[in-house]
């Protein structure tokens, strides 16, 4: 991966969006959001940068804050995926936190579990299967485990984040029948 991302015009190297031990640093931005939607100021804990589906991504705590400034208590447990080319302006700020080693973030199974970089909370997710080519279901969904085959079709379950699944689920038609999906807590 490359050390160094330009966002709208000035550069940003990985280093400074996040950096292992004790030394990590919120970062406070702003942020246009999808479609158009206007934009968003976030203080973030970054814990990663990932390439996907052609873009540069930060991978962050949103963190929220009392009217003194003090973090409060997270109201997701899943980081959020922001695209570095939607960062409007950023800050890295002179205040640090730790995540403690048992909860770093794991960028492999982190994607093993997102799709199309659409974040969200942990779900289970069951679906039957009828198309020509169970492979493929398996290779786009690393988590997936077949829980049986019935005649043309399998029932499968797989762990993944956020609602990017459900896109992928409509791109196949009528090969998918959502049985159940469940969040489930980290």
């Amino acid at each position: 991966m490359t050390a160094a991302v330009n966002v709208n015009g000035y550069t940003i190297r990985k280093k400074e969006f996040y950096r292992k031990g004790k030394n990590q640093r919120y970062v406070r931005m702003e942020y246009r959001k999808l479609g158009g939607g206007g934009t968003v100021n976030r203080m973030v804990k970054p814990v990663g940068v990932m390439f996907s589906e052609f873009y540069f991504y930060l991978i962050a705590f949103i963190v929220r804050e009392d009217e003194y400034g003090r973090e409060k208590e997270p109201e997701y447990l899943s980081p959020a995926i922001y695209r570095l080319d939607r960062i409007v302006s950023c800050q890295v700020l002179d205040r640090h936190f730790s995540i403690p080693y048992r909860e770093r973030f794991e960028e492999g199974e982190f994607r093993k579990r997102v799709q199309f970089m659409y974040g969200g909370e942990l779900k289970r997710i069951v679906f039957e299967y009828s198309g020509p080519s169970l492979e493929a279901v398996l290779d786009r969904l690393p988590t997936a485990k077949v829980l049986e085959h019935t005649g043309d079709s399998c029932k499968i379950q797989a762990e993944v984040f956020g609602d990017g699944i459900d896109m992928w689920l409509r791109s196949q038609g009528d090969y998918v029948k959502v049985i159940s999906k469940s969040v489930l807590k980290e």
